[in-house]
């Protein structure tokens, strides 16, 4: 009888590790494009998360995690209210701000997400660098961080697709954020590689809250919840903590053999600036973003189908197969985050009001009988083609089409979109009403006075990218 003992030799660190480290800390983030992108993304984000403000389920949650435990003059402060808290809680709240209303920017491939989601993370941490450690941040400064952060998380959702094993892009969120906040509270690259590697033993969330008949409003903090914990390991590692090599690749017990179905988890491309130059902005719908496209169908059918909806005998959807996979869904529909989650009641609201608002999901709008009825005439299928260029990497579409059919054998156009405004081929059309979108946000929030120096601030590209951070966090707060 032999004696059966485990090999406990320490293993080199997992390259993924290396290769997510070295990027974050060498790689300068000075592309044009790319830059301009995220000042964009940096506004976008911004008024998503004014807007979320209006919502009294978002509100609830935030502040600190117990009453008092604030830190006034020194802490993040969360842009659009008076919070000014630890690191980890101010991004929690900033994470949850950005994301609550579904209306942030979005990357789609094999795996999907939101990586403006990162700057729950960045961006208080950035102000708290600067009001309690004298670290000068800069706007710019933020921006190189949300390129970096977008990178990490979307080149990795480009081949893994982690819902395919039941876990949700979360964990890229928590991924990315930690690499980059690494970097920013000036940790080595060996130390970033050992708070990466906290963030893969974390695990995943499961897509339980994403999903028929599941879904809820855990989908709308999971982001906060793991740009907060990114902050967290990344000053566990700055005070000394161990990292794990091989958190990903040991045998048996790492990521990839008990979490990903022994698959390997890999980079699809050299880690660069390709994600935020590609990035597809939610700029007229609160919608999940397969359905953005299915929406302006819609909108573009409301003069012909409004008039004549007890005469509607089918409405006919072509989508993705990714559409199919997460949105589609029949039957009661018990929440707001359920039914930005339908691509049949968004398609409904587009039909019968010509526009989708974030009140559109809300129970009284619900409770109009004509979306039922609407909905239970839908007929969705998979259209290959859409989907074959989905993941085409030179198009990145994100197709649907609508055609209605009507009780006396007559049918509108068949109306297809295949790339929806906030997409990079759509940029020209797109930006203007981005910055439209901004601007109703502040305006909407804050005083007319206070309003009027946001949006001079925020105005040109080069003048904030100068801006400390520090100064705009405070024309952004509001007082008790």
């Amino acid at each position: 009888m032999s004696a059966i003992a485990d090999d406990n030799t320490r293993p080199d660190r997992d390259a993924l590790l290396k290769d997510i480290a070295k990027y974050v800390c060498e790689y300068q983030a000075d592309g044009e494009e790319a830059n301009l992108t995220a000042y964009h993304c940096l506004l976008d984000s911004v008024a998503c998360g004014l807007m979320a403000l209006d919502f009294p389920e978002c509100v609830k949650l935030l502040g600190p995690v117990v009453e008092g435990a604030d830190m006034p003059g020194r802490g993040g402060r969360v842009f659009g209210t008076s919070h000014e808290l630890e690191p980890v809680q101010a991004a929690f709240n900033t994470g949850a701000l950005v994301r609550w209303l579904d209306f942030n920017d979005t990357w789609l491939a094999a795996e999907w997400g939101h990586p403006s989601d990162n700057l729950g993370a960045i961006l208080p941490l950035a102000d708290y660098l600067a009001r309690s450690r004298g670290v000068e941040m800069t706007v710019g400064d933020v921006l190189k961080a949300m390129i970096k952060a977008h990178e990490v998380q979307g080149v990795l959702a480009l081949e893994n697709s982690f819902n395919r094993v039941g876990l949700d892009h979360v964990l890229l969120v928590r991924v990315a954020s930690t690499a980059v906040v690494a970097q920013m509270l000036g940790l080595s690259e060996d130390q970033v590689a050992d708070a990466v590697s906290h963030a893969w033993v974390d695990g995943g969330a499961l897509r339980t809250y994403r999903h028929a008949p599941n879904t809820g409003s855990r989908k709308s903090w999971a982001a906060g919840d793991a740009t907060s914990r990114a902050v967290r390991l990344a000053l566990m590692v700055e005070r000394g903590e161990m990292g794990y090599p091989g958190a990903l690749t040991a045998s048996g017990w790492g990521f990839q053999d008990v979490l990903f179905k022994g698959q390997e988890v890999n980079l699809a491309r050299p880690l660069e600036s390709y994600v935020m130059e590609n990035i597809l902005f939610k700029i007229s719908f609160p919608a999940e973003f397969h359905a953005q496209t299915a929406v302006e169908c819609a909108i573009q059918l409301h003069d012909q189908v409004a008039g004549r909806l007890d005469e509607v005998e089918s409405v006919i959807l072509h989508t993705q197969e990714s559409g199919v996979r997460i949105i589609s869904k029949d039957g009661p529909l018990h929440n707001p985050a359920d039914r930005d989650h339908c691509l049949q009641y968004m398609v409904a609201i587009g039909l019968i009001f010509g526009e989708l608002e974030a009140s559109h999901y809300e129970d009284k709008v619900a409770a109009d009988p004509r979306i039922d009825a609407l909905r239970e005439k839908m007929e969705v299928y998979e259209d290959e083609r859409y989907s074959v260029d989905y993941m085409d990497a030179d198009k990145r579409s994100i197709a649907n089409a609508i055609q209605v059919k009507f009780k006396d054998g007559t049918t509108t156009d068949k109306v297809e979109v295949e790339y929806p405004i906030g997409h990079r081929r759509r940029r020209d059309e797109g930006i203007p009403v981005l910055l439209a979108k901004f601007d109703r946000a502040v305006k909407a929030h804050y005083s007319e006075e206070q309003a009027a120096k946001i949006l001079e601030m925020c105005g040109d590209f080069e003048q904030l990218k100068n801006v400390p951070v520090t100064e705009f966090l405070a024309q952004l707060s509001v007082a008790k």
